[in-house]
């Protein structure tokens, strides 16, 4: 199993919406240069050409899915498949867009003062990660990885999400190489159908994709039943059998 551009977009008012606040609080008003990095199927890169319609736009996504999926919804912005901490483009970018994708690259310390140098002046590097490796959504994946006969398969899956760095250590990352730093935390709580299948639904698309790539398809079958029976006592179903899953995301916004 791999990213998939259908399963992420199955619930994309919902992902997009993060990507929406973040782009508001960009302070930059004109741009001529503008790259979506993790651009996914194009969702987030939708709204920057919407925002800077005169600014030559791209995206870089590593699945090759989400990248065919983008170029089939925006065919007049360039994208390339392409991994973030290799993607060697200089710039000097006007914005640099990095929605929901960072949690998924290692060494922050040495990747954000890299990405902000590539901006120009006035430039902007806004960022989007989950914060919600302590939510039960996630703890409950890495229990129940160590918990099966997959233990070993899945020693190292719960390491492919880098561990985040506090919003203190995230504003002194930035601000020797920014004059402005705005950083903060905003819960969303998303009304999901389907109750606690709705939660596993949702995380198929994301967070699961390191636990259930290694496994068979038995494998994975066995894994999600247990993961949903763990996710039910977790989120309870409300009256009209949907559930609230809150999702926590730190916000980045640095202004060179």
């Amino acid at each position: 199993m791999s990213w998939s551009a259908k399963q992420y977009v199955a619930f994309e008012d919902e992902r997009t919406r993060p990507a929406r606040d973040l782009l508001a609080a960009i302070p930059t008003a004109q741009a001529r240069a503008v790259v979506d990095i993790g651009c996914g199927p194009g969702n987030s890169t939708e709204l920057l050409v919407e925002r800077f319609p005169e600014a030559s736009i791209a995206g870089l996504d590593s699945s090759v899915d989400m990248i065919a999926a983008a170029r089939k919804r925006l065919p007049d912005v360039r994208f390339e498949v392409a991994e973030i901490d290799k993607w060697a483009d200089a710039g000097p970018f006007d914005v640099i867009f990095a929605n929901a994708v960072l949690q998924w690259v290692p060494d922050h310390a040495s990747l954000l003062p890299t990405l902000a140098s590539k901006l120009s002046s006035g430039g902007s590097l806004a960022i989007q990660m989950p914060a919600n490796l302590n939510e039960p959504s996630h703890r409950l994946m890495r229990e129940v990885a160590a918990n099966g006969p997959w233990a070993s398969k899945l020693s190292g899956a719960a390491g492919q999400r880098t561990d985040m760095a506090s919003a203190s250590e995230y504003f002194s990352m930035l601000r020797p190489h920014c004059a402005r730093v705005d950083v903060w935390r905003t819960t969303y709580h998303h009304q999901l159908a389907g109750g606690a299948a709705g939660v596993v639904e949702w995380f198929k698309g994301s967070g699961l994709i390191p636990f259930l790539s290694p496994l068979t398809e038995e494998e994975r079958a066995q894994y999600l039943q247990q993961y949903l029976a763990a996710v039910s006592q977790a989120y309870p179903a409300l009256a009209d059998g949907s559930v609230l899953l809150p999702f926590p995301r730190l916000f980045i916004v640095a202004t060179r």
